[in-house]
């Protein structure tokens, strides 16, 4: 399968803490890729150095054939990546569609003096994003709530309009930390559902996350992370069996078919 997404020997460290030791990974296309691990792991850490927020102590990240190493936030998004975020980063007083309309943002095309004027073009633009928008909220079944303020929403809706914020990005690889948190089991299947349906769209998915029911269910491929060390990788049947896994993570009474 073709390689979206290559980590080189990617390493963070913070003083004498080495968050990440020379991580290699290679997420293809078209899969939903789990990154699990105990807490303190390096899970996140990966993420935001992948996405800009933190450059690399050592290593290279590839993607598409470009190297987006230490590229800023806002570059790499135009690149194709999208993410969510551990802890909610939504604008609680916008509505849930203005909301995920920024994640579009960047689509838009127009100066500084456009931006300030009403130009027709820009008008467009932004209904387009809007229309995009209100597809996304359909989508994740959270249409009735467009119209409401994102701060008035229960924490598990709030999860899924960061996801429809980040789609509205239209990444090629969508990274995912921690979206089940909060969810009830019928939004969790719909979690599902969600992943199984972008992977149909072409569309590929990093997702950290410690409900194992849900990953084991719905990855095609799963690494590991300890210490900042990748020290698994393979399909769920693979990591369910692997001794060290087990040791560092599942522990040895895990059994979830």
């Amino acid at each position: 399968m073709t390689a979206l997404l290559e980590l080189h020997r990617l390493s963070r460290s913070f003083g004498g803490v080495k968050a990440l030791q020379e991580v290699e990974l290679t997420v293809p296309e078209g899969l939903v890729f789990a990154l699990i691990g105990p807490n303190g792991a390096g899970k996140t850490t990966l993420i935001n150095v992948l996405t800009g927020l933190l450059p690399p102590s050592a290593g290279r990240a590839v993607f598409r054939g470009r190297d987006l190493t230490g590229a800023a936030p806002h570059r790499v998004t135009q690149a194709g990546i999208a993410r969510t975020f551990q802890t909610g980063r939504l604008f609680p007083r916008l509505s849930v569609t203005e909301n995920v309309m920024t994640g579009g943002q960047h689509r838009l095309s127009r100066s500084v003096l456009s931006g300030i004027l009403p130009w027709p073009g820009v008008r467009q633009a932004e209904r387009r994003l809007r229309h995009d928008a209100l597809g996304l909220l359909r989508r994740l079944g959270i249409e009735s709530a467009a119209d409401q303020p994102v701060g008035t929403l229960p924490y598990g809706r709030r999860r899924l309009v960061e996801i429809a914020r980040a789609l509205a990005a239209g990444p090629a690889l969508l990274l995912l930390d921690e979206p089940a948190a909060g969810l009830n089991s019928r939004e969790a299947t719909g979690l599902i559902e969600l992943l199984q349906s972008l992977k149909a769209d072409g569309i590929s998915t990093i997702l950290i996350e410690h409900n194992m029911g849900l990953v084991m269910r719905v990855a095609d491929r799963i690494a590991v992370l300890n210490f900042g060390r990748k020290i698994a990788e393979g399909t769920p049947a693979e990591i369910r069996g692997n001794a060290q896994v087990l040791e560092a993570y599942l522990g040895h009474g895990y059994s979830h078919a």
